[in-house]
């Protein structure tokens, strides 16, 4: 190995740690007991192993209602993106659509003006989606650049296979369907997985349109308790027996065990799709 070789290997043995750290640290403070936390014992290994934060987490209805939530929102979210993005690239990526160029153009101008929250509050207040799952994932239908990376990949793709199709008879809907989506399944993927994280990490939007706490998305409920001084909920901690920062990274952990289950299926796809979506065929 060269100089350089090692200088490599050590700067992203550096990342490793550094992204680790957090997490390790998280996790053994949810599991360690109260004296070992109050008297900053904890590290990187639980001391006095204990599960009373996850079953105060378990036991009482707020966190497993906003983390249902979440599932829901992100779930319907992601598809709705999916499948809003599958449908808006298609023609976009078509050497004779009309007006291609123009509509590009003004899609791409989105990235860099946007009307603001007040006017985005407005629209979503006079559809009458306020409180509701829809005031989520509706306004954010399609995010500019994942449609532009799926644009990019189908015009990567052999037109023969379209060509042969129009030829027999297929509509352009079944094209896209059952011939373009199916093979873009790579890219799917990895815009999948942006549109996953930007759901599942989601509190701002939430917190702007919805006003019952029963609505509420998991990053809500935990931003909640990590920026308030106490838990809000007397009945969420017995502060004799529990400390509040255990059952926040408790909560924390909870919440990116859905991440961590999810990136390492969707990591072959990520990169295979972002390459293919950057060159053309």
């Amino acid at each position: 190995m060269t100089l350089f070789d090692w200088f490599l290997v050590l700067l992203l043995s550096l990342v490793a740690i550094s992204t680790l750290y957090p997490v390790l640290y998280i996790v053994a403070i949810s599991f360690s007991d109260t004296a070992s936390i109050v008297q900053n014992r904890v590290f990187l290994w639980p001391k006095g192993f204990n599960l009373q934060a996850y079953q105060e987490i378990l036991a009482t209805p707020r966190i497993p209602r906003a983390y249902w939530n979440t599932i829901v929102y992100t779930s319907v979210g992601t598809f709705i993106n999916l499948l809003m993005t599958a449908v808006a690239a298609y023609p976009l990526s078509r050497p004779g659509f009309f007006g291609r160029r123009t509509f590009t153009i003004a899609i791409v101008l989105t990235m860099f003006l946007s009307g603001g929250i007040i006017p985005s509050y407005l629209i979503v207040q006079k559809l009458h989606l306020i409180d509701t799952m829809w005031a989520l994932v509706l306004p954010n239908a399609i995010w500019t650049m994942e449609l532009l990376i799926l644009k990019s990949f189908y015009e990567s793709m052999s037109s023969s296979l379209r060509e042969s199709a129009i030829v027999d008879g297929a509509s352009e809907f079944r094209v896209l369907f059952q011939i373009t989506i199916p093979l873009a399944k790579p890219a799917l993927a990895s815009i999948g997985l942006f549109y996953f994280m930007g759901h599942w990490n989601s509190f701002f939007i939430p917190m702007i349109y919805l006003n019952d706490s029963d609505l509420y998305p998991l990053q809500v409920v935990l931003r909640d308790m990590l920026f308030s001084a106490t838990v809000k909920d007397s009945t969420l901690v017995d502060k004799a027996t529990l400390t509040p920062q255990a059952l926040k990274n408790a909560t924390i952990f909870i919440s990116m065990i859905p991440v961590l289950m999810v990136y390492p299926f969707a990591q072959k796809y990520f990169a295979k799709g972002i390459m293919l979506g950057s060159e053309k065929g």
